[in-house]
């Protein structure tokens, strides 16, 4: 007779003991992702903090140490001038820091070697810096004082030219200098010219910046007048020569004229 109510009175406490083991271990689950989401907020807090750190680190033993200081110096597209050359002209102080080097600086010393006509640096970390120089090329031929002379297409007069050099004009003019405006007309007179033209001529006379003249193979004469509309005069000048004569005039591309 006692055994019934006892079963029952089991049976009622087991059910509330089942319930409450069944939310106890529910609860944790519920909290995993606050505990998650917490840690994920905590970690970009730290590294909010760590990584600018670390760059200002880096920085600074980049900037004041010699652990990324120049230790080479690597020297490309020279031909007439030699790397050794370049870096005398560089004047790189080994172990300078990279950063700490005024490129600038170093550009206006290389410049200094007049047949360099542009200096690029890229620095190579850790420990390279690269010097890449384009030498000038020579478009005509100068007769001074001193012998023959390379000229560029600017005008300037750079380097004693070789003895084996051929195939340039001469220039003629009373001063040859980038700033000298009868050497700016003839020389963009010359610059202008299609290569097959250009090959023929011989000379290029420039008495003052309204009178350039191109003399070329054959004895033939060109009377180029100034150095304005250089690419039409050219173009005008290539149909002229498609017939016979011994002198040229382009000065008023308008009206141009073969005698």
């Amino acid at each position: 007779m006692t055994t019934g109510p006892r079963g029952r009175g089991g049976g009622r406490n087991a059910g509330p003991g089942r319930a409450r083991g069944a939310g106890a271990n529910r609860r944790p689950r519920a909290r995993r992702p606050v505990r998650w989401s917490r840690r994920l907020v905590f970690l970009r807090r730290w590294l909010m903090v760590i990584v600018p750190l670390l760059l200002l680190s880096f920085g600074a033993v980049a900037y004041f140490t010699p652990l990324f200081g120049v230790r080479t110096v690597e020297v490309t597209g020279v031909q007439a001038l030699s790397a050794d050359q370049v870096r005398e002209k560089a004047a790189i102080e080994p172990g300078t820091p990279l950063l700490r080097l005024d490129t600038d600086e170093v550009v206006a010393r290389v410049r200094t070697l007049l047949r360099a006509a542009s200096v690029e640096i890229e620095r190579s970390w850790p420990n390279t810096l690269v010097l890449r120089v384009t030498e000038r090329t020579p478009a005509a031929l100068l007769k001074s004082s001193e012998g023959p002379m390379l000229v560029d297409a600017s005008g300037l007069p750079y380097a004693s030219a070789p003895a084996e050099v051929a195939g340039l004009p001469e220039l003629v003019v009373q001063r040859a200098a980038p700033d000298d405006p009868a050497t700016t007309a003839a020389m963009r007179a010359l610059t202008s010219l299609p290569e097959k033209i250009r090959q023929e001529v011989v000379a290029v006379t420039a008495k003052s910046p309204n009178d350039v003249r191109l003399g070329l193979t054959a004895g033939r004469e060109v009377r180029w007048g100034d150095g304005e509309d250089v690419k039409r005069k050219a173009a005008v000048l290539a149909a002229l020569m498609s017939q016979p004569g011994t002198v040229y005039d382009v000065s008023a591309p308008e009206l141009p004229t073969i005698a």
